[in-house]
């Protein structure tokens, strides 16, 4: 690949984007580099989502410029494009009654030959996949039959599948459970590890404390700060993205940070939060 792990793979550049008169990415720019996983956080509205959508060229910009590999982004043709990147949007929905391997199998899309073939290299990435999202048990199932946490495992083996190496995920966490949100966050640091760039949209900073490498910080549109996540996760600028009281400490048990949050309410009162509450339903942005 033209990079090396001084040049960063996505780059964003002075990135504007609206929806209707509301500016929902002002001026962003941000550069990510490889062996590194990324997580993208602020309060609901604040853009994310729409960033990993003009990351991925999903959209286009208003304004500014998207660079893939050193590269402008539309420069790529779609099938060049998506043996690069590949995005896990949120709460997506099938519209067939596929089984789940066949769901996983459209991953491979981008990697087939004019006749849409599997060949042995496919089979292993669904596989692999499949395994690694535990839905071995799932496989036969037609997808309309399952579970929200099922069905978020099958996009997200459906992305794996896709074998990119950079990884764009909306809210991957969103329908599962502990141990299952547990298991994600350490296969994308695995990823990460193994020299793939990844980025995840997260409100759940409990996750994020525990397992990300860089943190990026957004509100209303723009970015507020972002670099090494023992930088970026403090009291002054969580307190300032999320308005509410933060505190963070180191967290022995799992070995990254430990934070906690309150808000004061009217009269003195305070309302203590999860990290991951207050999220809306369906796309939160």
């Amino acid at each position: 690949m033209p990079s090396t792990d001084k040049t960063p793979w996505l780059q964003a550049d002075g990135l504007c984007f609206s929806h209707g008169p509301r500016r929902v990415v002002d001026d962003l720019s941000l550069a990510l580099f490889p062996g590194r996983h990324y997580v993208l956080a602020g309060p609901n509205g604040a853009g994310k989502s729409t960033v990993l959508d003009l990351l991925s060229g999903l959209r286009k910009p208003e304004r500014g410029i998207v660079s893939l590999m050193g590269r402008v982004l539309d420069s790529y043709g779609a099938g060049k494009q998506a043996k690069l990147v590949a995005l896990a949007p949120q709460n997506q929905a099938f519209g067939f009654a596929f089984t789940v391997r066949e769901a996983v199998r459209l991953g491979r899309r981008p990697h087939l030959g004019r006749w849409g073939r599997l060949g042995p290299d496919d089979h292993r990435a669904v596989g692999e996949a499949i395994e690694r999202m535990h839905l071995e048990p799932l496989a036969d199932k037609p997808v309309t039959t399952l579970s929200g946490g099922e069905a978020q495992r099958v996009v997200l083996a459906r992305t794996m599948a896709q074998a990119t190496p950079i990884l764009l995920l909306d809210e991957p966490s969103s329908n599962l459970d502990v141990a299952q949100a547990l298991d994600l966050m350490a296969t994308l640091g695995e990823l990460a590890q193994n020299g793939s760039l990844v980025v995840t949209v997260s409100h759940d900073l409990g996750l994020a404390a525990t397992f990300a490498q860089e943190m990026a910080l957004m509100r209303d549109g723009r970015l507020v700060a972002a670099g090494p996540k023992e930088e970026i996760l403090t009291p002054a600028l969580l307190e300032k993205v999320f308005a509410a009281e933060a505190a963070v400490r180191p967290d022995d048990f799992t070995g990254g940070l430990a934070l906690s949050f309150r808000r004061p309410r009217a009269g003195g009162r305070a309302v203590f939060t999860d990290p991951s509450a207050g999220k809306a339903a369906g796309r939160s942005d």
